[in-house]
């Protein structure tokens, strides 16, 4: 609630009168910025809302202004280091990742001034929810195909194995519970989108998630560079089989992407990437009842530690609801000959599609640049070399498993 302000002694306790001393012999100035106490008074009701709202405004900019900013600068780094340097058509770099490395950077290296900070909460906290909601309509289960249906028990099994292997070595080796968390879900799903949008779910610090982050790309990067090679070894070239394996055993999207372009490019075999993209899809959808029961389990266990129950509202945030009914209007919208009855054109329809995808990937970006900016390295020292083994066994436990998923169901998916 706004107070209201307390009516002045004398005119010699308005500071606006003395504002401009100094200048014109002490008259102020009649375009000075600074509001008279008549003026503030003055105000009806709705002045007074849009001038806090303005407030508001002001006070959020700095900080929403310079995640802006870094989210431009990973999207640089991402295509020059990937379509430049590597030569690749897509890069493997996730501008998510660039943005917080350059945030992590800066943080680090002169530190973060306060008029940041609110900014920084509000893309934390309204922004990340916003690209998680957005981020359920590139989920189309209309689209998967044969193929998708192929991948769906291979995923399945992947998913279910990280998950569990996640969460016994996170148990033996003492991680913090939400920590263990988001690393399951990072080696289990897709890598660093699943760990964004995992984090608000269970109530992750922002330590926690840059350190999941961290791990999870580790580990990706180096599958990226070796399981290319390594599945046209273990399945002898078949393009296919390679596909499905790349997409079920790396974590993050870009990097299931560079996998199989890497694949496709080294062995002239196109037929890796569209496997691979796909199955990488079949995953992502599969993210819709995932973090759902992340939150759930971690929850559960919150509140049995303390002897109590916890609504569902506290269980499964509402963005999460939000997230399911973005695939739902996807799913819905790719049905029939046109997109709702003829209602929308299919131009219109993926022209949209389009827009809100990259608005999700923006809105994400936005927010892992403010957890660059957020996160203090010299804290993550506390959490020492663990979470970087419980996540190479998760990743190993991930790869074996599609393995031998793969050649269990070798004749279906061929």
């Amino acid at each position: 609630m706004t107070e209201t302000p307390s009516q002045p002694r004398s005119i010699y306790d308005q500071p606006e009168l003395w504002e401009w001393a100094g200048s014109m012999e002490g008259v102020p100035d009649w375009a000075g910025p600074g509001e008279t106490w008549a003026e503030r008074q003055g105000r009806r009701p709705w002045q007074t809302r849009g001038n806090e709202l303005f407030a508001l405004a002001g006070a959020l900019l700095p900080g929403v202004a310079i995640c802006v900013v870094l989210a431009g600068v990973g999207e640089l780094l991402s295509v020059f280091a990937g379509e430049r340097l590597m030569g690749l058509a897509k890069s493997p770099l996730s501008p998510i990742l660039c943005a917080v490395v350059v945030g992590l950077a800066i943080r680090n290296a002169i530190g973060l001034p306060k008029v940041y900070e609110p900014g920084l909460q509000f893309a934390l906290r309204r922004l990340l929810r916003l690209g998680v909601v957005l981020l359920g309509i590139r989920m189309s289960l209309a689209t998967l195909g044969e193929l998708g249906l192929v991948a769906l028990p291979i995923a399945s099994a992947c998913i279910a194995a990280a998950w569990l292997t996640m969460r016994g070595i996170a148990r033996v080796l003492g991680l913090p519970p939400r920590l263990g968390t988001l690393i399951a879900v990072g080696t289990a799903i897709c890598g660093n989108t699943a760990i964004v949008a995992t984090g608000p779910a269970i109530g992750a610090e922002d330590d926690e998630v840059s350190y999941a982050v961290g791990t999870i790309t580790l580990f990706g990067v180096l599958a990226l560079l070796a399981y290319p090679f390594a599945a046209h070894a273990l399945f002898a070239g078949d393009a296919r089989l390679a596909g499905v394996f790349l997409g079920t055993a790396i974590h993050d999207t870009a990097q299931v992407a560079g996998a199989g372009l890497l694949y496709a490019q080294h062995f002239a075999a196109p037929a890796a990437l569209d496997a691979a993209t796909v199955t990488k899809l079949v995953r992502n959808v599969l993210m819709v009842g995932v973090i759902p029961l992340a939150a759930l389990a971690h929850r559960a266990d919150a509140g049995a530690k303390h002897g109590k129950r916890l609504p569902l509202s506290q269980i499964v945030p509402l963005f999460v609801f939000g997230f399911v009914a973005m695939a739902l209007l996807r799913t819905l919208g790719d049905l029939g000959q046109s997109p709702f009855g003829g209602l929308l054109s299919a131009e219109s329809w993926s022209a949209a599609i389009e827009a809100l995808s990259s608005l999700s990937s923006w809105c994400l970006t936005i927010a892992m640049a403010s957890i660059g900016l957020g996160t203090n390295l010299t804290r993550l020292r506390a959490l020492g070399a663990r979470p970087l083994v419980a996540g190479l066994a998760a990743a190993l436990t991930v790869g074996a498993v599609s393995f031998g998923m793969l050649q269990l169901l070798r004749t279906w998916v061929a």
